[in-house]
């Protein structure tokens, strides 16, 4: 898949609408569901979202209109399933920064994400406790939170270093049948030191 259509860059100039679009905590969840579990009817989304198929199916058409989701192949004649376009969304926080609306996309957006970790974790924290996962699984997932000093120089190559090898990764196991869809969570931000936050005396304890 080209990185045109693995990606969906936004550009708060060029999809002010699309913005506003996702700017609904359902819409960014349909999406999400899409691209996870692949197509799916606005019956079977509103079944997982406790929706109505009719709030599903609206909300779809909407997401269609802004290029984030088309319609898959029929089911039985009877309901259009839709697909995903993309698999993920992304933006410059910068670009984001100085747009008018924009900033309320991005809070919305930063809350789906935290709340889709919230349940990742409770879900797989489940699988742990009822024995579901593999040996193989449970010496190899975890969470961590490392906090090197780095530049923001270093801080971007090691976002681009960390995507790339994401996607490398993924290549390689297509076709394995062990694999699995995982929940990958990564965020780096910059922490106010000590000195920073105290106005501090440039000891280390």
């Amino acid at each position: 898949m080209g990185e045109e259509t693995r990606k969906r860059v936004l550009d708060p100039e060029r999809d002010g609408e699309a913005l506003k679009a996702l700017t609904h905590p359902l819409r960014i969840r349909l999406l999400g569901l899409l691209r996870t579990y692949g197509p799916a009817t606005a019956t079977e989304l509103g079944a997982r979202t406790e929706e109505s198929s009719a709030s599903t199916s609206y909300h779809l058409r909407v997401l269609a209109r802004h290029g984030f989701v088309a319609e898959a192949e029929h089911r039985d004649g009877r309901e259009r399933r839709w697909r995903a376009v993309h698999e993920l969304t992304s933006w410059s926080n910068a670009a984001m920064s100085g747009a008018p609306g924009a900033r309320e996309f991005v809070d919305v957006a930063r809350r789906a994400q935290v709340d889709h970790l919230v349940e990742s974790l409770a879900r797989y924290e489940a699988e742990m406790d009822a024995g579901r996962l593999g040996a193989e699984w449970r010496e190899n997932t975890g969470v961590s939170d490392l906090m090197p000093r780095l530049t923001p120089e270093s801080l971007r190559e090691l976002n681009e270093e960390f995507e790339r090898r994401v996607e490398e990764l993924a290549a390689r196991d297509a076709g394995d049948p062990r694999a699995r869809r995982v929940a990958v969570f990564y965020a780096a931000a910059p922490l106010a030191d000590e000195e920073d936050r105290s106005g501090g005396d440039g000891v280390e304890r």
